[in-house]
């Protein structure tokens, strides 16, 4: 009831904002009048947000041409901006429940691989791994598509798009009738699961003031991170006791009432796109063809923006640098993690690695607990630390520097957590050290990979608000990359170097990343001044 009675407040505070604009709009589009209009733009003195500090400039434009459409000061609810806080988090719980379905698809049927080589009659380890790590291939895909459409139409049509399609794609699935068919759809899983992983941190952004991402962010990273560790605990005992095919009927099933719940509950973010809706209503009601958001661009065609919106994820990840180094951070992260998860079956199990311990499907599942402690653990401290860190700069009078976010008392320590995690992991399965000892190890590396996630992500949503989207999508399509990749070569580098220098070797490389959070902490406002990159509205 209490969505309901909130859709209901929405729609009549719409309504009143829109009588408003709609009566000065007609005074303003009056023929026979001497005067070209009445600004639609809010005066100066009632422009704002719920904190001030995110909103876009005052455009003196907007306050002289009567015919620029712009919110209407602090209490238009129509700005995500100026939207109460239940509102805000009560979206952002939505993306977040999408957050945790997707990604279950990437591992949750993980410990019933063995069970479906076998039902096929394939034995190669590289279809093994390749068949979980598809999918992830699929989230590097997908952003590409996905985050320029929601610079142009919106974040909810994507959602919801998305949505259906994930769906679809999980019944095919679930229906395969060999390993090409399953990988094939997996990967169209993938692409379609994308969606919330790539817009998430956007929405964050479209709604969120600086000083409150920091948790918004922790509350949405839950998803993407948390959702492949626990759903091979369920997906063991699924799997030993109805088949693997029930995995993919139970996520249709949970995608299917999500999706109708969604539909109904979820609000349009981007600010563009609804000032440009509100355009083209006023020019409709008036008939008045000049009125045009204030955020919009006219110089160039709808082609040309379609065309620009699909580059800007590429250009942000090859052309800047602070997003090339922080994304290649990431994707080692991720890369590595996934590494782990395509393993464990194989480390864990009756195994030609290590020693072996002799669990079964249920108990494999298990194993992905302490990834999910681990990552549990880094959300809740380092989401809180990095806000505060934010807070205490703003009330103390200073400008906020993105660069806070990067602060070696975070980055450091989470740095040099992920390489003693993977030493302990390593050793202690080469010696066959009881299971306890080598899942520590893993909640130190998860502990570590999520503080390292969540300050890369936050820093470069703060450097650029407006293309949120578009650089999310290009972290997305490196770690996701990395993710897909990297564990095909796990087995071979596994059998050469066993689990302890293989492991070791991955150790080294993560502590010869530990510098690059450092170099922007120190020389991170210098480099943004020097590159200019794109604005969406420029495109």
């Amino acid at each position: 009831m209490a969505v309901e009675r909130s859709g209901s407040q929405d729609s009549m505070i719409e309504m009143d904002a829109r009588d408003n604009i709609t009566e000065k709009a007609t005074a303003a589009y009056d023929p026979n009048s001497d005067f070209e209009a009445a600004t639609i733009a809010a005066d100066p003195s009632e422009r704002g947000t719920t904190s001030g500090k995110d909103s876009p400039a005052v455009n003196d434009e907007a306050v002289q041409d009567p015919n620029i459409v712009d919110f209407d000061g602090s209490e238009d609810m129509a700005n995500p901006m100026n939207w109460p806080m239940s509102k805000r988090w009560q979206n952002i719980a939505v993306i977040s429940v999408l957050t945790i379905i997707t990604p279950l698809g990437s591992s949750m049927f993980a410990p019933g691989i063995p069970r479906i080589l076998a039902e096929f009659e394939e034995r190669s380890s590289t279809v093994a791994t390749f068949i979980l790590s598809v999918y992830v291939l699929g989230f590097a895909f997908g952003p590409l598509l996905v985050a320029p459409l929601s610079e142009i139409y919106g974040r909810s049509i994507m959602y919801n798009s998305g949505n259906v399609l994930f769906f679809i794609f999980t019944i095919c699935t679930a229906l395969s009738n060999g390993i090409p068919m399953m990988m094939a759809f997996r990967f169209l899983m993938g692409v379609a699961g994308s969606v919330p992983i790539t817009l998430g941190s956007g929405s964050i952004s479209d709604m969120m003031p600086v000083e409150f991402r920091g948790r918004a962010m922790a509350a949405w990273a839950i998803g993407p991170l948390l959702g492949p560790c626990i759903g091979p605990v369920a997906g063991g005992y699924l799997i030993r006791a109805a088949g693997w095919r029930w995995v993919y009927w139970l996520i249709a099933i949970i995608t299917g009432l999500i999706t109708v719940f969604t539909f109904f509950t979820l609000r349009e973010s981007y600010a563009p796109v609804i000032l440009e809706r509100r355009a083209a209503r006023l020019r409709k009601e008036t008939g008045n063809p000049l009125f045009r958001s204030k955020l919009a661009d006219d110089t160039t065609t709808p082609t040309e923006k379609l065309k620009n919106a699909l580059v800007r994820p590429m250009y942000f990840l090859f052309c800047v640098p602070i997003v090339t180094l922080l994304a290649l951070y990431v994707a080692v992260t991720y890369g590595v993690l996934y590494l782990l998860f395509t393993t464990f079956s194989l480390v864990f199990g009756q195994s030609m690695l290590g020693s072996g311990y002799g669990f079964g499907e249920g108990e494999i599942g298990l194993v992905f607990i302490p990834s999910a402690i681990g990552m549990g653990l880094g959300i809740v401290v380092f989401g809180a630390m990095s806000d505060r860190l934010v807070t205490q700069k703003i009330n103390s009078g200073e400008t906020h520097r993105p660069e806070i976010r990067l602060t070696p008392f975070l980055t450091i320590p989470a740095g040099v957590t992920l390489p003693i995690g993977l030493f302990l992991y390593g050793w202690t399965t080469h010696f066959g050290v009881h299971w306890i000892v080598p899942m520590i190890g893993v909640v130190i590396f998860c502990f570590g990979l999520m503080g390292i996630m969540m300050a890369c992500q936050n820093y470069l949503l703060d450097v650029y608000p407006q293309n949120a989207a578009s650089v999310t999508a290009a972290l997305a399509v490196l770690r996701s990359l990395a993710g897909a990749l990297l564990p095909l070569g796990a087995i071979d580098m596994y059998i050469a170097l066993g689990l302890g220098w293989g492991n070791s070797l991955l150790g080294f490389i993560s502590l010869g990343l530990i510098p690059i959070p450092l170099l922007f902490f120190m020389f991170g406002e210098r480099i943004r001044g020097v590159k200019k990159v794109p604005t969406a509205t420029e495109a």
